[in-house]
């Protein structure tokens, strides 16, 4: 039937025109975006489960940063820690060389001078600080260990606690004082060991957070780019199908259009 009001066949191509330019626009904005969720309807599930990735990887990386600098505080402790072990040595060493009977106490008041000033640096090291926080308080850093915030206390080493300060009213400047004050700086390194292995031990486990979370955050990410991320190569397949189908349409619907032109023939 030839008719001229209604073009059936124009309409039908006209509206699969649009569908094919709809998804060629689609297929374009996902290859420039580089993402498949381009608009809330593409997938309304996986753009919200993907939003809650994004904000929980952005979280790990913030654990991730807090859990290095306390490695970085706990390697800052244990380097002065290591300064106040050589200097407990020759503390130890001054004592016994002070209770030599063939020294005068003239000898050993010079042996004194150096053990008073090696107490003194211990002392001064006990209020050294990191970033403004006590590296050497009775209180053990707490440090946030996952995206949730928990928390993980690290060991204290405590440079004021009683093992350190009895030595500062010590003396080797006579062979009794002297005895008297090796015994303090055995406790000292005693103490001193006990500390460097909490210390040890505290970075041991936030490395090992640190760890975690790297691997956490790798397959969160993985999980997240499954949902939202373009795969390039299919994509760039429907896109050629869409500009084919572009093009064909828009040939067919001027086939269409000109379709109506056959009935002036038969009215003239």
């Amino acid at each position: 039937m030839i008719v001229i009001n209604t073009n059936t066949s124009s309409a039908h191509a006209a509206r699969t025109l649009q569908e094919s330019n709809s998804q060629l626009s689609k297929s374009l904005a996902r290859l420039s975006s580089g993402s498949k969720l381009t608009s809330p309807a593409d997938d309304a599930a996986g753009i919200a489960v993907s939003l809650r990735f994004d904000a929980q990887t952005n979280r790990i990386q913030a654990a991730k940063d807090n859990v290095g600098n306390a490695v970085s505080f706990s390697q800052t402790q244990d380097g002065f820690l290591q300064k106040v072990g050589k200097a407990l040595d020759r503390m130890s060493e001054l004592s016994v060389l002070a209770q030599d009977e063939t020294k005068t106490d003239a000898d050993r008041a010079l042996y004194d001078k150096e053990f008073q000033t090696l107490d003194s640096y211990i002392t001064d090291i006990a209020t050294k600080d990191f970033n403004g926080v006590s590296l050497f308080s009775s209180t053990g850093l707490s440090v946030t260990t996952d995206s949730d915030g928990t928390k993980f206390t690290a060991g204290a080493a405590n440079l004021g606690a009683s093992g350190y300060t009895d030595l500062n009213d010590k003396d080797i400047t006579s062979s009794t004082n002297a005895a008297t004050a090796l015994t303090t700086v055995k406790a000292a390194i005693t103490q001193l060991a006990t500390d460097r292995a909490t210390v040890g031990a505290n970075m041991s486990r936030l490395n090992y957070t640190s760890e975690q979370l790297s691997v956490l955050k790798d397959n969160i990410s993985s999980a997240n780019s499954r949902i939202k991320d373009v795969d390039v190569a299919e994509e760039s397949t429907n896109f050629a199908r869409y500009n084919i189908l572009v093009q064909s349409g828009t040939a067919m619907l001027a086939q269409a259009n000109t379709q109506p032109q056959s009935a002036l023939r038969l009215i003239g």
